[in-house]
């Protein structure tokens, strides 16, 4: 898509990030199939609870030391159980702690924030929120949870009892395979440096110190939501073993949000075992800051799978994407800046990076012919990585312009079934410019055959190709036994028709029972 218009309208109860280009939080999906309003399948299914048991409601509500405290919302009844609702308030203003309770569930009504936004050079952090292993969230339509910049959540679940972030209609048991946009999102902000400044001055190549306070402003909110800073070191928290299901709830005609987005989030903060299921826009996307991802299964998503743009310093390991048949665009979109018509100029410094060690791509989109594009500038590494496409014609690896072709920083073990047009140069590059990159890689095979096994696994064609040491390109990397993505989505994720990980906390269109 070359023009991103992100828009999230706040109302007396709906809150908007509005804009355009890389600025905004939000970003359009396709114009492919958007379930808003999800019917009920038929028949409706009725998902089985883990080992048959059923939950019942929680006597009351935790306390909780954010003033006002917690809403007790009644109750609320689906196939496994009946739960007591305890609703967030719109902001949490000292550290708190949100404990797993059985039979309890925590609703998003609204905006709610982690804290108040600090400030481009602040260094303390005001709020931490403590969210406790097995803790599942609900909400619909406009509701999301923002961790404001200079404010932490430490929502860490387990191998055995993630972190749940699912919508209403999960609950009721009316969510199907296909389901999406029934709610907002997970939205985390920081002070690490953007490369998309909202008063229009940047820092570029030729005038690297032009706006020495560069920051993103998620615009058309009523409250100020700004990102960045100039800490490339910034911790909003820790976000380990969640699943984020059914997001992306459309406010308006092609807008938004993600699963999980990021806005100028430091390597401080810790990101790992993330599921995205079914997220009717990008499956994550991440606006400038340092990011590193480990162990990520993105599911279903109706746009990109990973999006990456703003001047982000992105380094992502054991990646696991699958497109459900007929929805979805690229499995990775990769700009800086993220679209020249915003305003932001070509060079806008930092220069976005990306690199990519270990993953497996599965391709299943028909509206989409390329499972890579990289365009604007940025600066792409993809190592050890497999690739299925859906069709002969589907594009590996698309390169858009010679400022990309110039910034690649390496090609190395990548096996892709691409028959017709395994590479696409666009925009002034050619297709053999392309597949000359390719070439000076090592060990890439473009048009090769696979042999994946329970949709993902390798086979012997995928364990029998030499593996690349990516550890020089990023400390963040390890050595690997094998290319393509590593088999640890247990537990921690959730099966679907789309993909079955054989968790034993149950099916996506049901809530897990401890």
């Amino acid at each position: 898509m070359n023009n991103f218009q992100r828009t999230l309208v706040l109302s007396v109860s709906i809150v908007a990030l509005a804009g355009c280009g890389a600025d905004e939080i939000v970003s359009p999906g396709t114009s492919g199939d958007i379930i808003i309003n999800n019917p009920s399948p038929s028949p409706t299914p009725t998902p089985t609870p883990t080992g048959g048991a059923t939950v019942t409601p929680a006597s009351g509500c935790p306390t909780i030391n954010t003033a006002g405290g917690l809403t007790d919302a009644g109750t609320i009844s689906g196939p496994t159980g009946e739960y007591r609702v305890c609703q967030l308030p719109s902001t949490f203003t000292v550290n708190d702690n949100l404990p797993f309770v059985n039979g309890l569930l925590y609703q998003i009504s609204g905006r709610v924030n982690v804290g108040t936004d600090q400030g481009f050079a602040s260094t303390n952090t005001d709020v931490t929120l403590n969210v406790e292993p097995g803790v599942i969230f609900f909400a619909q339509a406009e509701s999301f949870l923002v961790v404001n910049r200079g404010n932490t959540i430490e929502a860490n679940g387990t191998a055995t009892m993630p972190i749940v972030w699912t919508s209403r209609d999960n609950v009721l048991g009316l969510s199907n395979d296909n389901s999406q946009a029934q709610w907002g999102g997970v939205v985390l902000l920081g002070r690490a440096p953007v490369s998309d400044c909202s008063d229009q001055t940047f820092n570029t190549a030729a005038a690297p110190t032009a706006n020495p306070q560069c920051e993103q402003q998620l615009e058309g909110t009523v409250v100020a939501t700004p990102f960045g800073g100039t800490n490339s070191a910034d911790s909003s928290g820790s976000f380990t073993f969640n699943q984020i299901r059914y997001s992306g709830f459309e406010l308006q005609q092609s807008n938004e949000l993600q699963s999980l987005t990021t806005g100028g989030t430091g390597s401080g903060t810790t990101i790992s075992n993330l599921l995205s299921f079914n997220s009717s826009d990008d499956g994550v996307e991440f606006f400038g800051g340092s990011v590193n991802v480990k162990d990520l299964a993105v599911i279903g998503a109706s746009d990109d799978s990973l999006d990456v743009d703003s001047g982000a310093q992105a380094n992502v390991e054991n990646v696991l994407v699958v497109q459900r048949s007929g929805t979805g665009d690229s499995l990775i979109e990769f700009d800086s800046p993220d679209d020249l018509a915003d305003g932001t100029p070509g060079n806008a410094l930092p220069q976005s990076r990306l690199q990519v060690n270990g993953f497996t791509f599965i391709q299943r989109s028909s509206s989409s012919s390329q499972a890579i594009r990289a365009r604007g500038g940025p600066a792409l590494g993809l190592s050890n990585g497999v690739i299925d496409v859906d069709s002969a014609d589907d594009v590996c690896i698309r390169i858009d312009e010679q400022i990309t072709l110039n910034s690649i920083i390496g090609f190395d073990t990548l096996l892709c079934d691409g028959v017709n047009r395994p590479v696409r140069g666009s925009s002034g590059v050619s297709d053999a410019e392309v597949q000359a990159v390719a070439d000076a890689g090592t060990n890439n095979t473009l048009t090769g055959s696979l042999t994946l096994t329970g949709t993902f696994l390798n086979g012997a064609t995928e364990s029998g190709v030499p593996v690349f040491d990516a550890t020089a390109r990023s400390s963040f990397f390890t050595a690997r036994a094998e290319i393509g993505v590593t088999d640890v989505f247990g537990d921690w994720t959730c099966n679907s028709s789309t993909v079955d990980f054989g968790s034993a906390t149950g099916d996506c269109t049901s809530l897990p029972v401890y």
